[in-house]
């Protein structure tokens, strides 16, 4: 072996410089002891293990000539910042000082935040590669930014009910409780709690949570835990979940008041957004400004001020909100209300509460410009009947064509509204001068000229190739009256359509009355359009129909946002409903699991009203024809809503009062027994469907199937039976049992209802308004007769040979036959009359008892 050698002691002292320069670089990842600094005039950092997350100073996006400390992912990606983001000037510092406390300090060596932790025993500090810094001794951790987050929450970081992101005036907060995701906006002594929601219902209502955690997972998915919780629920899906790689998942509380999901890779410092809290960014609250207006160019959102009464505070600041050219103090006594069409003032609570009022637009108006607190005013056209006045300091709109709604703001004479964007320009370019204008002018009539030339082609090539084809119906431009009617729905392209479901990819169903697909508007508004088929009516026809169903508001119905009529495309676009159709709750795998029996029962007497509301409360009566759980839609709070209605007069033969079997466009199941026979459908053939329905929702299973179990009779024969034994528990789905929250006596309460439903005779079946007294249990009961099948109906009626004398002997038991009028006044020749609805409503057992001619059905 051979003898160590001494190291000679010129190179000795060269390993020891080396020691010294490499021993920095070597320590990147080690701890932090007490007298560490970083400062913005160097590159120094504090970093992970494996250099994930560094903490460093940075340029402040407010203010680039000052600094912020924060840590930051592989690539740039800040996620915490020490003070919520206070900056220090390039003297600055961020150092753990000999006590243990570690402080943001300014050049001047004013202390602008701390993490108050001098004298508890910290020994060093350290960044963890889970991206938390924490201060601890040589036992545990006594501090960290995970437990004092700014506006970020990022993988295995516990966001809990006590904690608050911030960014400038908002913050975003977990309801205690709840688990609500919480936003609100703060100015002064002002708060306004803008979106209040939880996105999972399973527990909403059932359980009070006792310290909610918010969790952002590895996979993707946005989580919700708490000790009373069996397993954490989802709150939300990235669009990219389940995908894996090198990439940081985090929530982020933005600038603009939304809370949103992203992914970064490694290494990039552009994270891509994967899902937004508020899907419609113009609903943020304050997002303009104060006085300023939202609306969007294409997807992306604008501000804008409300006239030309308005100019912004700060032109270089779009959200700097708007102030009026001429104070109201300044014009007492002359000041007026300007109109703006499709607006809307952000109400919210408090307002939503104090200043809410059930009068007409005109009234809304008036209200608003006698009070002398009121400074705007906005009347809803969604048949609510709302209007609420704004009285406080800080109004926020939003604008959009497909809102229901018109607002006013106080103003002093005389309003002058903003001009459209094409008039604006001209104006700024008629005030330019010399040269300049001239050039201007001849480029513009060589642009005028050029795209007359090709306009003048493009209709001569149609007049020789197109004029004469079916597929081009007359232009639509002379049918624009439902662009200038109260609460039209909006028209859209057929384009737009198309690009709005990407080329009507994503299928939601299809029905009698055609296909539907998901789609997303420019405003980024979730759609259901509906492509019609076997329309014949012409353009106009068709436009007076739609504007009939856009009329009908009412919270059980769904909502017709617009139209589409070009050519031969005809189709409608609804609001869209998170959670689908009723049926996939009862017969199929829902994505939200079983639906229990409250909601169940909730979810019927909101069908009842919506279907009231047709046959009672509009001023047409209107027959639905195809009640069936898979035309009750459930929206995010699951709340009924019908749809389809008010189509069956779109779809049917141009003679629509006389109904054969070749045009009925019901649904196997939950037609009554009037359509098979040939009679005339009323509004008590809906009531029948709707008791089919209500079975359905008791039992859970369709009521045409038949099997062993009934004996191979027919359900509601067999529900029947089972229900005078006594056996109730039979009739209810075995999803419900054993249940705490399943109430027998609504459960018997239901069951009867569907048995007077479903009575064969129309005459026997209560009417809509009577069902949802019942299920309320405003009215008694009285024990039902037991539901004949079909067969037995029709057989009794082709016995005699005539549908109208076989209806006359159905009732002649309860009450006399009238006399029968020399003639029969149509549907629209009574409301030509005058006729009130109730008159018509006595009239309908006689018209279907003495005339063919049933109650047109929309």
């Amino acid at each position: 072996m051979r003898p160590l050698r001494r190291i000679p002691g010129d190179l000795a002292l060269l390993v020891g410089c080396l020691s010294l320069l490499l021993l920095p670089l070597l320590s990147r990842a080690a701890d932090m002891p007490l007298g560490s600094t970083l400062s913005p005039g160097n590159s120094a950092s504090w970093s992970s293990p494996n250099n994930t997350f560094s903490l460093s100073f940075a340029p402040s996006p407010t203010s680039p000539s000052l600094s912020v400390a924060a840590i930051a992912y592989a690539g740039g990606v800040p996620v915490w910042s020490a003070g919520g983001g206070a900056a220090v000037d390039s003297g600055g510092s961020l150092r753990l000082s000999s006590s243990g406390d570690l402080q943001l300090v300014n050049g001047s060596g004013a202390v602008v935040w701390s993490s108050n932790t001098g004298g508890q025993g910290v020994s060093a500090a350290a960044v963890t590669e889970s991206g938390s810094l924490v201060l601890k001794n040589a036992t545990a951790t006594l501090w960290q930014s995970f437990d004092h987050p700014t506006n970020t929450v990022v993988m295995s970081q516990n966001f809990t009910s006590g904690m608050n992101l911030t960014s400038g005036d908002y913050a975003f907060s977990i309801d205690r409780g709840t688990g609500n995701l919480t936003l609100k906006w703060t100015s002064g002594t002002t708060t306004v709690t803008y979106f209040n929601k939880g996105y999972n219902t399973s527990f909403t209502g059932n359980k009070t949570l006792s310290s909610p955690t918010l969790t952002m997972q590895t996979n993707g998915i946005v989580s919700l835990t708490d000790g009373t919780l069996a397993s954490p629920v989802v709150v939300a899906y990235s669009s990219n979940y389940g995908e894996s790689g090198d990439m940081l998942r985090f929530v982020r509380l933005d600038a603009d008041g939304n809370f949103r999901a992203y992914s970064a890779a490694r290494g990039s410092s552009a994270p891509t957004e994967q899902w937004s809290a508020v899907a419609d960014q113009c609903q943020v609250f304050g997002y303009c400004g104060n006085m300023g207006v939202c609306g969007y160019n294409g997807t992306a959102p604008v501000c804008g001020c409300p006239s030309l009464n308005f100019q912004p505070n700060d032109p270089s600041d779009p959200h700097g909100g708007c102030k009026r050219t001429v104070d109201l103090q300044s014009c007492p006594g002359n000041s007026t209300m300007l109109q703006l069409d499709n607006t809307q003032f952000l109400t919210y609570t408090p307002e939503i509460t104090t200043e809410q009022f059930f009068v007409g637009i005109t009234a809304c108006r008036l209200n608003c410009l006698s009070g002398g607190s009121c400074v705007a005013s906005t009347a809803l056209s969604d048949g609510s009947g709302l209007c609420f006045l704004k009285v406080s300091n800080f109004v926020s709109a939003y604008q959009s064509a497909a809102l229901p709604s018109t607002s006013f703001v106080k103003v002093c004479s005389p309003a002058q509204p903003n001009p459209p964007p094409g008039d604006a320009s001209a104006a700024s370019g008629s005030s330019r001068g010399g040269a300049g204008g001239v050039r201007a002018w001849v480029v513009a009539l060589v642009v005028l000229g050029a795209v007359s030339g090709l306009v003048l082609c493009e209709w001569a090539l149609w007049w020789f190739f197109c004029r004469h084809s079916p597929k081009y119906g007359p232009a639509s431009a002379q049918y624009a009256l439902l662009e200038y009617a109260s609460g039209a729905p909006v028209q859209f392209s057929y384009r737009e359509l198309h690009r709005s479901t990407k080329g009507f990819k994503e299928k939601l169903g299809a029905g009698g009355f055609g296909a539907v697909y998901r789609g997303v508007l420019a405003n980024r508004t979730v759609v259901a359009v509906k492509q019609l088929e076997g329309i014949e009516q012409g353009e106009k026809q068709f436009r007076m129909e739609v504007a009939t169903i856009s009329s009908t508001h009412h919270l059980n119905l769904v909502r017709l946002i617009g139209f589409c009529s070009e050519g031969r495309h005809r189709l409608l676009v609804y609001e869209f409903m998170k959670n689908g159709s009723l049926d996939a709750f009862l017969f199929g795998d829902a994505p939200g699991g079983k639906m229990p029996w409250p909601t169940r029962f909730a979810v019927a007497v909101g069908t009842a009203r919506g279907i009231t509301y047709l046959h009672e409360e509009c001023r047409d009566c209107i027959v639905h024809c195809d009640i069936k759980p898979e035309n009750i839609l459930l929206d995010e709070h699951f709340n009924a809503k019908v749809s389809d209605f008010g189509l069956a007069k779109l779809v049917n033969p141009k003679d629509h009062r006389h109904r054969t079997l070749t045009s009925v466009r019901g649904t196997r199941g939950y037609l009554a027994p009037e359509w098979l026979a040939n009679l005339p459908i009323t509004a008590k053939s809906d009531v029948y469907s709707y008791g089919m329905v209500l079975l359905e929702t008791v039992s859970g299973r369709r009521n045409f199937d038949v099997s062993e179990e009934t004996g191979r009779k027919k359900f509601s024969v067999w529900a029947y039976e089972e229900y005078e034994k006594g056996n109730l528990a039979g009739v209810v789905d075995a999803k419900l049992l054993p249940a705490e929250d399943l109430d027998m006596a609504q459960v018997e309460r239901a069951l009867q209802v569907c048995f007077w439903c479903i009575q064969e005779q129309p005459a026997q079946r209560p009417s809509m308004g009577k069902v949802v007294q019942m299920l309320e249990g405003v009215t008694d009961l009285e024990r039902p007769p037991p539901p004949k099948s079909s067969d037995s109906f029709l057989s009794t009626t082709t016995a005699s040979g005539s549908g109208v004398t076989t209806a006359t002997s159905m009732v002649s038991s309860t009450a006399p036959p009238p006399a029968a009028p020399t003639t029969s006044p149509s549907l629209d020749q009574e409301i030509a009359l005058g006729r009130s609805e109730s008159a018509r409503n006595r009239d309908l057992v006689s018209r279907q008892l003495l005339s063919p001619q049933p109650y047109t059905t929309m």
